[in-house]
């Protein structure tokens, strides 16, 4: 199997995509069969958990349900609450990790939520807040470890780490690695192109969306709330935003990566769709990214 080949098999799905998201009243969702089913017409061979009920809560519902649809599990974007001092995150991730024993999945992402609903607003952490957040990255991740899991902190708008600082904060204060979601770094104000090229040792895992940054700069300035970009299309296909794909994948094909390439375009849905609905997008980044990841084998 050929460099290229191998790659392609890494390009996985997210629900998102598909608008099935964790907040609540974020829009309509669609069924899982629906989305499965889409994700392999795609070619896509993995996908992430999604929020709670989009699979089934027993684990081997759950691994039977992916098996099915000739899909790998992953792993999952988790939210956990990470800097409260009345909040114990560990009992929550032991029970998460008996899906991941089940279905085989590897890759726990982990989001340092803020405590209110959606990722609108959040609160500013004091000392001991990020005291707290750190060290429960480490605990988390030295659990996953015990169970064969990679633990990976998602910077994410609307959490606790977000913006470039927090970011730093995080590979300066904990070993854990990172998932390298390029909307969200964008959007809070960090160049994914250049943390990859800074601190490719530290990136793990990959959410890939393409973001459009006049779009992305109202967020940014407060003119727009994060879910309001979001219906304002500020997600794009792969290659017709503003992010440097091109850039990112050299330079992970280049350090070695040999993690998943997930692709997600944060999507807001109204009504079941008429005609392809979301997976036409999804279908033009998974061919933008297959297209990249040649280059990257002819090149490297």
């Amino acid at each position: 199997m050929n460099d290229q080949t191998q790659s392609s098999r890494k390009i996985a799905g997210a629900p998102i995509s598909w608008g099935v998201c964790e907040v609540p009243g974020w829009g309509y969702q669609l069924g899982t069969d629906r989305v499965l089913g889409e994700m392999r017409e795609v070619g896509l061979s993995a996908t992430e958990f999604g929020p709670d009920g989009f699979l089934p809560e027993d684990p081997e519902a759950m691994a039977g349900l992916l098996k099915a649809h000739e899909l790998q599990a992953i792993g999952g974007f988790t939210p956990v609450l990470l800097h409260s001092a009345e909040h114990d995150p560990l009992s929550e991730i032991e029970r998460l990790l008996a899906s991941y024993a089940a279905t085989g999945a590897k890759v726990l992402v982990l989001s340092a939520v803020s405590g209110l609903d959606g990722y609108d607003t959040r609160p500013t952490l004091d000392e001991d807040g990020w005291n707290r957040l750190l060290a429960n990255l480490g605990r988390i991740s030295d659990l996953a470890a015990e169970r064969g899991v990679r633990a990976v902190l998602h910077p994410h708008v609307g959490t606790m780490v977000e913006n470039g600082v927090e970011v730093q904060r995080v590979l300066d204060g904990t070993s854990i690695s990172l998932c390298l979601d390029t909307g969200h770094l964008l959007i809070g104000g960090t160049d994914p192109a250049e943390l990859t090229r800074q601190a490719p040792e530290r990136i793990a895992h990959t959410h890939f969306k393409d973001v459009d940054d006049t779009i992305a700069a109202k967020v940014r300035s407060g003119r727009l709330s994060y879910t309001e970009g979001v219906r304002h299309g500020m997600y794009r296909p792969l290659g017709t935003g503003d992010v440097n794909f091109e850039s990112i994948v050299g330079d992970l094909t280049g350090s070695g990566y040999d993690g998943w390439y997930v692709l997600e375009q944060d999507t807001i849905l109204t009504e079941e769709p008429a005609g392809e609905g979301p997976v036409a997008d999804v279908w033009s980044s998974a061919e933008h990214l297959r297209n990249l990841l040649g280059k990257g084998s002819l090149t490297g």
